[in-house]
């Protein structure tokens, strides 16, 4: 069952830690790009672990509202398709998401959203532990100190490939962020050796290439979405 939802769909003031690291297995990481995109040459991994604490930040409305929900998803950078503002075009491989409406339409637009899962921020002091949980365990848990102090506004625009129907799509995700005056990884641990997502694990020692936090992150999803080397999808 799909969704009556109209692309994009606007989430505003999403608490979000973001990650971008250099993974343990290059090679397995690789495996996980389909033939006909190629990955960064330094094999590089990325993480997206947000909470929306409200049905009010969606502009989706009525029954099928996206609701509060959390959200972690990972995947890999890809080479040669880069932003004009040389950001990496990024291919998803994992995606945990804690709304049922929300993950039906992320389907219907090529992400591979399936099993449920829940992602919990607490900020205490100069701590922040973000965790995934999937089945109600820990999965991936990282740890950050992080002061908000006054928040530094970013905006522009990520780009992320999927596949619908055989057929690659580019997505630009447009966004404006308020990033934490401090942020340094403390830790970031895959806790489940038998799961999909430790794969991606990272190397050790931890080689973090990018990353904020974000108390406050508006996003369109998606926008400007077309057939990977169209107008839309360039």
């Amino acid at each position: 069952m799909g969704t009556s939802l109209h692309p994009p769909q606007l989430v505003t003031n999403s608490r979000t830690l973001y990650l971008v690291w250099v993974p343990a297995d290059p090679d397995a990481v690789a495996k996980l790009v389909p033939e006909g995109l190629s990955p960064a040459g330094d094999r590089s991994c990325y993480i997206n672990q947000y909470v929306v604490d409200g049905p009010d930040q969606t502009s989706a409305v009525g029954p099928e509202s996206f609701g509060a929900y959390s959200l972690t998803y990972l995947g890999v950078n890809l080479s040669g398709l880069d932003t004009e503002a040389g950001v990496p075009g990024r291919w998803w491989t994992h995606y945990y998401n804690s709304s049922d409406v929300m993950s039906r339409y992320a389907r219907e637009h090529g992400v591979p959203a399936g099993e449920p899962g829940h992602t919990t921020l607490t900020l205490s002091g100069d701590t922040l532990v973000a965790t995934t949980h999937l089945d109600g365990r820990p999965v991936i848990r990282t740890t950050a100190t992080v002061t908000v102090g006054t928040p530094q506004r970013a905006a522009g625009q990520l780009r992320y490939i999927t596949r619908r129907d055989g057929e690659f799509l580019s997505g630009r995700y447009a966004y404006v962020a308020d990033l934490a005056e401090r942020f340094e990884v403390r830790s970031f641990e895959f806790l489940d050796e038998n799961h999909p997502t430790y794969q991606l694990r990272p190397a050790d020692p931890l080689q973090v290439t990018f990353g904020f936090y974000a108390p406050s992150m508006t996003f369109v999803y998606p926008g400007g979405e077309g057939p990977l080397g169209s107008e839309h999808g360039s």
